[in-house]
């Protein structure tokens, strides 16, 4: 019995150069929500050029429909630029910050497991410590589940930030992606509006 293999869901990193414009975040979103994508992280930043902001967004979704995603992004003309980090190497850090119970007695030990994730506590109280994590995903998600036997009171987690390596331009083009890299191409060369370039995507949204 044959049948069509069905393409798993995963997470793709994603981020966005767009231009500083009123409701470009509104926009953006609800491009991704008609489509009933699931948005599991946002983080939206400053660059080094003043006008710009970078949205990163980590989607759910197989990689055919997210990739059509991508292309609907850059036909919205605040859109400067798309980037799919799985294309090139990449260094992405996300924040949290974790409040915890303690008591007397796992006060020491709750500490310690801190110091092995170089967690910084950021508040003190009588039963609680609240720490600051940075780091990739996996190791906030270690941090978390370290803490919780001892009563995770608050969380929050900033949603990861990502950039292009820049030793990917150290690396021949063949190795692991097609043409040449763009790790040392500042986003400033990308501003010229791509709305030509856009007309040519079909609009499945």
């Amino acid at each position: 019995m044959t049948g069509h293999s069905v393409e798993a869901e995963q997470d793709h990193l994603v981020s966005v150069i767009v231009r500083d414009e009123p409701k470009v975040l509104t926009r953006i979103t609800a491009l991704f929500g008609r489509r009933a994508y699931n948005i599991k992280s946002l983080s939206v930043g400053s660059t080094e050029n003043p006008g710009l902001s970078r949205m990163t967004f980590v989607v759910t979704g197989n990689r055919g429909i997210v990739e059509q995603a991508m292309k609907q992004l850059e036909k919205l003309i605040d859109v400067v630029h798309v980037i799919d980090h799985s294309l090139e190497k990449f260094v992405d850090r996300e924040l949290v910050l974790v409040k915890v119970h303690i008591s007397n007695e796992t006060r020491v030990e709750v500490r310690h497991i801190a110091e092995d994730f170089r967690a910084r506590i950021v508040d003190v109280g009588r039963h609680a410590l609240t720490f600051e994590v940075t780091g990739d995903e996996g190791k906030i998600t270690a941090f978390t589940e370290q803490m919780r036997p001892f009563g995770i009171l608050e969380t929050m987690r900033t949603g990861r930030v990502a950039l292009t390596r820049g030793s990917n331009a150290d690396i021949p083009s063949h190795v692991y992606h097609d043409g040449e890299s763009a790790a040392l191409t500042a986003m400033s060369t990308a501003v010229a509006p791509r709305e030509q370039e856009a007309q040519t995507v079909e609009n499945l949204f």
